[in-house]
């Protein structure tokens, strides 16, 4: 991972982000994110405020504008679940949404937050190694790499370099790669993602969170938009030296504990079929070098030499000596931003 870069003594630099917004932060949050054709209100001509008015929002919901107005001051008890409905839907919150913003505004038993997640079974690894004909990789809620296959090594050497984590690893990429509309749409996942599964009181947790707010504007803006969103599946754009620049899609599984096993598909005649069979040959032909790639759900790789047999490995605490250096890594993200930034007019 990057070292933030010194700032002057005469300087106050950017300051970490809190893990969890208050329920008074949410709302407003949400709120600011609404515009009155949004809700079918008539915005009046020179109207200043940026979304909706608080008493907007407490007559959509049908409560009091000054209940509304103590529950954004953080002056209220519990928020009964009823009037939890109502603002979840004057604030137009999907499924998603919904579920992050009951979780923020109920409170969780005592014994949820000290739960600690297990290790990854044998079953699991087990499963992992049979799986030897896709990349694939097994996150925790912080989407820190705990066990990949050799296919997903190949694919997904950057989690070494961003110290194994897939939301760091997306913010490696270059200006040039963060202007790509498909970066954007990765990272704020990665971002979303983080926010639903994370525990506010987990030090891991609040040590990305905190890294990355401070060195980062992209992922400052990102956590500022508030949006939470579980893993589910998407497609993230790839560079494959030798193959070239598409996008690959993913599928995200739950696996009981708290975990996630994550496997990169390769539907027939698609770019992440000629991409994965590429990684394939070359495994097989070359146990000591593996192809260069840039893909992930919000998250970056680069080349790195591939061991001889697709068997699942648990990451060690120091990133493996077979990945490339950070200055080898940071020139091949240029080159695999230079060919995202070439293949979008094929693409439109």
């Amino acid at each position: 991972m990057r070292a933030a870069p010194a700032l002057p003594s005469a300087r106050r630099g950017p300051q970490p982000a809190s893990v969890a917004p208050t329920l008074g932060e949410y709302l407003r949050g949400r709120r600011a994110r609404l515009q009155p054709a949004d809700v079918g209100l008539v915005a009046e001509p020179g109207r200043r405020v940026a979304g909706l008015r608080r008493e907007e929002v407490a007559d959509l919901a049908g409560i009091s504008r000054e209940y509304y107005i103590r529950l954004e001051q953080g002056r209220h008890h519990q928020v009964s679940e009823q009037v939890l409905a109502s603002l979840t839907r004057a604030l137009r919150l999907d499924a998603d949404a919904a579920a992050y913003f009951y979780r923020l505004a109920l409170p969780a038993p005592p014994t949820s937050l000290a739960r600690p997640v297990p290790p990854v079974s044998d079953l699991v690894h087990r499963l992992v190694e049979q799986w030897s004909d896709a990349p694939v990789y097994v996150l925790d809620r912080n989407q820190d790499l705990l066990v990949a296959n050799d296919l997903a090594h190949a694919l997904q050497p950057s989690f070494a370099v961003a110290g194994g984590n897939c939301v760091a690893a997306a913010f490696l990429a270059p200006p040039e790669g963060r202007g790509l509309e498909g970066w954007r749409r990765t990272a704020r996942a990665a971002v979303a993602a983080l926010r639903y599964h994370g525990d506010p009181n987990d030090p891991r947790l609040q040590e990305i969170v905190g890294d990355l707010s401070v060195r980062d504007a992209d992922f400052r803006e990102m956590w500022a938009s508030l949006d939470a969103r579980p893993l589910t599946f998407g497609e993230a754009p790839a560079f494959v030296e030798g193959v070239g620049f598409g996008e690959m899609p993913w599928q995200c599984l739950d696996v009981p504990g708290g975990h996630f096993l994550l496997v990169w598909l390769d539907p027939p005649g698609t770019f992440a079929s000629r991409a994965i069979a590429h990684l394939r040959r070359t495994l097989r032909a070359a146990p000591t070098a593996a192809t260069a790639v840039e893909a992930a759900p919000g998250c970056t790789a680069t080349a790195a030499p591939a061991p001889a047999a697709a068997t699942p490995t648990a990451l060690p605490p120091e990133p493996p000596k077979r990945l490339l250096a950070p200055d080898d890594f940071a020139a091949y993200l240029d080159r695999a931003a230079a060919a995202g930034h070439a293949a979008l007019p094929a693409a439109s």
